[in-house]
């Protein structure tokens, strides 16, 4: 893989806060309720919960994909009202475009106004960058689920946004090349800073990637889910993965999610 700084080029976005104020959503019956959440620019933010409290939906929200029933999102000061440019979205599936190669579909995320020469130049590098310049002109039924994912985050890197949402972008790749892409995101961050909004399944994914976990889940006797729990990830990035305190608080992660844990 070539080097991240060079890969990343000279598009380089500013990172962009972000804001959730007393933000609720419905569908028929409420989903989110009250989530008060701020961001930092630069910060990675790990979002943990249980399957439909809402944590896909909230990112949606952010990216402009979707409205709040109730209270607002904000970038940089600025309530999200539609789909914003400063945003790149990863999704859960690849959603990658059949018909075109894996290097015009990576293309798809390059700024709009980019020049040529310049796109193909960046799209190049960032298909090295996660592994797929020898399938750059491959379409996506000639890849694997793992490959295809891939591509799908290189497009979105391709836009060098202010903030990147991440849903489950990881899931479809085996162990090993998980943990790969979870080293190559952390490169991808302390080359250029962007804001990141992580929703995971994986609590130990979350807590190697994150400046802070936040666990969104129900209260009692309340419909919707909304920030139960804010967990400041301690220690610098790339984390040992075997350090006590982060086995401590995967505990208390897998407890909040309704894990018990069990004596020995």
């Amino acid at each position: 893989m070539t080097d991240v700084s060079a890969a990343l080029g000279a598009l380089a976005s500013t990172a962009h806060p972000v804001r959730f104020s007393g933000l609720g959503r419905s569908f028929g019956r409420p989903v989110l309720r009250d989530v008060d959440l701020e961001v930092a620019a630069g910060e990675v933010l790990a979002i943990v919960g249980a399957s439909g409290c809402g944590k896909s939906t909230l990112l949606r929200i952010a990216a402009g994909l979707d409205a709040p029933t109730t209270g607002t999102a904000t970038i940089d000061g600025t309530a999200v009202d539609g789909v914003d440019p400063r945003c790149a979205f990863g999704f859960q599936q690849p959603r990658l475009l059949p018909w075109r190669s894996i290097a015009a579909n990576v293309s798809l995320g390059l700024p709009r106004g980019t020049a040529a020469a310049a796109g193909r130049k960046r799209v190049a590098r960032l298909l090295e960058l996660v592994g797929l310049a020898d399938a750059a002109q491959l379409r996506p039924r000639e890849v694997s689920g793992g490959m295809a994912q891939r591509a799908s985050l290189a497009r979105a890197l391709a836009r060098n946004p202010g903030v990147l949402l991440l849903d489950e972008p990881f899931g479809a790749l085996d162990a090993l090349t998980r943990l790969k892409m979870q080293d190559l995101l952390l490169d991808v961050h302390a080359a250029a800073p962007t804001t990141v909004l992580l929703v995971t399944h994986d609590v130990d994914e979350a807590l190697q990637l994150a400046d802070r976990v936040v666990l969104l889940g129900r209260e009692p006797g309340a419909e919707g889910s909304t920030v139960v729990r804010e967990i400041v990830v301690p220690g610098e990035r790339p984390r040992d993965r075997g350090d006590a305190r982060l086995a401590e608080l995967r505990g208390e992660l897998l407890e909040g999610l309704g894990v018990e844990r069990h004596a020995h």
